[in-house]
C-alpha cells in the first residue's frame, strides 16, 4: 500500500505560514493560535512528515504525562470520529504501537513518544530531533532549558504551541522570537482565521454561566483573542503578582551583606525539590534568589547553597522533614542537614488554606529579584485550583503540577519570615548625654541619695 504523507489531511490556509516555515528550514517555531484553531493536528502532521524525512526520535509534550493520553494518545477528531493519532499516523506505516508507553514505531525507523513535561529530568535520555511542546504557557519552562542543548547538538526543531496564560514565559519567547530570524512566530485570532464569531459568543455564555460575567470575560479573550493580559483563572496569587509587577517590587534586589540569607524549602526526592532566599529587613523582605531540580538528594542542594556563596541563616523546611529519607542509616531529613552542617528549622504546621492566605498577605511586603527568582516568580504566577470536570467547577485543592513546589516553598517562607520577626529583639532607646537632656531628666538619672532638696 503506497501512502502519501500529511495522509489524506489538508492545511487550512492560516495555518500554511507555520508549516513552510518548517519546510524552509526554520527550526524554532511559536504558535500562538487560538483554541480550536487546529494547533496539535498540524503538529502531529509535521511530525509524521518528519520522522520519514530523518530516521530519529520524535516528541509530542504536554504539561502533564496523564494530560497526554487524554489530549493526544486517545483523542478522537469530532469531525470523523476517528483518533487523531490514525489519522495522522495510519497503521499502515507502523512497524509496532505500544499502548502503555503511547510511543510508535514506524516502518521507516523512526519513533514517536508522548511525554510530559511534568519531570524535566526524565526527558533526558534518548535524544529527539524534534519536538512539539502543546499547552507550552502551561508548562514547566524547565522543560526547554534541559532540551534545547540536546536539539542544538541533533540540528533539531522545536514547535510551541499554546494560547496565553497571563504574561509568563510565552510571553518572553514571543518578544524574543519577534526579533530573531532563527525564529518563525505568530499569533492568530479569529480576526485572521475567520473562526466563526457566534461560536465564540456561545462559548462566552457558557463561560459566564460556569465562571461568572468577570472570569468568563477573561477566558474568552485568553482563549479565543490571545491576551497576555488575561488573569489566569483559578490562579491564587494572581492579583497579588500583577500589583507586585505594577509597583516595580520585581526588579534587581542586592544582597545585603549585614544581614543573614534564611531559605525556605519545599522537599522531594522523586519530585522537585525547590528552595527560596530571602533576607528580612526592616521595611519587609527581599526574596534575593530560587533554585529548584528533580531527583537528588540533600547533598546536592547543599553544594548549590555553598556555591551561592551567601551568609546563611536558618533553613525552614516542612513537618515532612521527619520523614527518614533523603540520607542514609535511617536518618530523618532534619539531620541530614545537620549533617551537612545546614542549620534546618521546622515551619509551623497549620492547614493548607492558612499557609496560602498567609503567602497572599506576605507577597505586598516582598521585593524579588526578577533574574535569579525568575522560575519561582513563574510558579507563583500560575500555582492555581484544580478543575473539576464532573462538577464544573474549581477543586478546593491546589493542582499538582510543576508550580506545586515553588509555591509550597513560598507558603513556607510565608510562615517562617514571622517567626523571624517576632524574634528579632527590639534595640534599645539611645542613651542621650547631659546636653541633650532636659532638667527632668537629669533629675531622674540622678541616685536617690543625690535628689535635689
Amino acid at each position: 500500500m503506497e501512502i502519501e504523507l500529511p495522509n489524506g489531511w489538508n492545511p487550512r490556509p492560516y495555518q500554511l505560514d507555520g508549516w513552510r516555515a518548517w519546510e524552509a528550514g526554520i527550526k524554532r517555531h511559536l504558535w500562538i493560535w487560538h483554541r480550536r484553531a487546529g494547533k496539535d493536528d498540524v503538529a502531529l502532521n509535521l511530525a509524521a512528515v518528519a520522522a520519514h524525512q530523518r530516521t530519529a526520535n520524535y516528541w509530542h509534550c504536554l504539561p502533564l504525562y496523564e494530560q497526554a493520553r487524554k489530549a493526544i494518545w486517545e483523542a478522537i477528531n469530532p469531525h470523523t470520529g476517528r483518533r487523531r493519532i490514525d489519522e495522522a499516523f495510519p497503521p499502515a506505516i507502523r512497524k509496532r504501537t505500544d499502548n502503555s508507553a503511547m510511543t510508535i514505531e514506524f516502518q521507516c525507523g523512526s519513533i514517536w513518544r508522548v511525554v510530559g513535561s511534568d519531570n524535566p529530568d526524565s526527558l533526558v535520555g534518548a535524544p529527539p530531533a524534534g519536538i512539539v511542546f502543546s499547552e507550552w504557557a502551561l508548562a514547566n519552562p524547565a522543560a526547554w532549558a534541559y532540551l534545547a542543548p540536546i536539539l542544538a547538538e541533533n540540528d533539531g526543531w522545536a514547535v510551541f504551541i499554546t494560547t496565553p496564560r497571563g504574561r509568563n514565559h510565552v510571553k518572553s519567547m514571543l518578544d524574543m522570537a519577534r526579533k530573531s530570524p532563527q525564529w518563525f512566530s505568530q499569533v492568530l485570532t479569529p480576526k485572521e482565521t475567520g473562526f466563526p464569531l457566534a461560536l465564540i459568543e456561545e462559548q462566552r455564555r457558557e463561560y459566564h454561566a460556569i465562571f461568572g460575567v468577570d472570569a468568563g470575560d477573561a477566558l474568552i479573550d485568553q482563549e479565543y483573542w490571545c491576551s497576555f493580559e488575561a488573569a489566569i483563572i483559578g490562579a491564587y496569587f494572581g492579583r497579588e503578582m500583577v500589583e507586585a509587577e505594577r509597583e516595580g517590587r520585581i526588579c534587581a534586589v542586592p544582597v545585603d551583606p549585614e544581614q543573614p540569607v534564611h531559605t525556605a524549602w519545599d522537599l522531594g526526592v522523586g519530585d522537585s525539590t525547590a528552595i527560596w532566599f530571602f533576607q528580612v529587613l526592616a521595611g519587609g523582605l527581599n526574596v534575593v534568589d530560587y533554585y529548584a531540580a528533580t531527583g537528588y538528594g540533600a547533598d546536592h542542594y547543599v553544594g548549590v547553597l555553598n556555591e551561592r556563596g551567601y551568609a546563611y541563616g536558618h533553613d525552614f523546611v516542612p513537618h515532612d522533614a521527619r520523614v527518614r529519607e533523603w540520607g542514609s542509616n535511617g536518618r530523618t531529613r532534619i539531620e541530614t542537614l545537620k549533617g551537612l552542617k545546614r542549620k534546618p528549622r521546622l515551619v509551623v504546621n497549620v492547614p493548607l488554606d492558612d499557609g496560602i492566605n498567609a503567602a497572599r498577605l506576605t507577597i505586598p511586603r516582598c521585593r524579588f529579584d526578577a533574574e535569579r527568582c525568575e522560575s519561582g516568580l513563574e510558579a507563583l504566577r500560575q500555582y492555581r485550583k484544580a478543575w473539576d470536570d464532573d462538577k464544573k467547577c474549581f477543586s478546593d485543592k491546589p493542582l499538582h503540577d510543576w508550580t506545586s513546589h515553588g509555591a509550597d516553598a513560598y507558603r513556607y517562607l510565608a510562615l517562617a519570615w514571622r517567626e523571624l520577626r517576632a524574634e528579632t529583639p527590639k534595640q534599645p532607646k539611645p542613651i542621650k548625654g547631659v546636653r541633650e537632656m532636659t532638667f527632668n531628666e537629669i533629675l531622674k538619672r540622678q541616685s536617690p541619695q543625690r535628689t535635689r532638696v
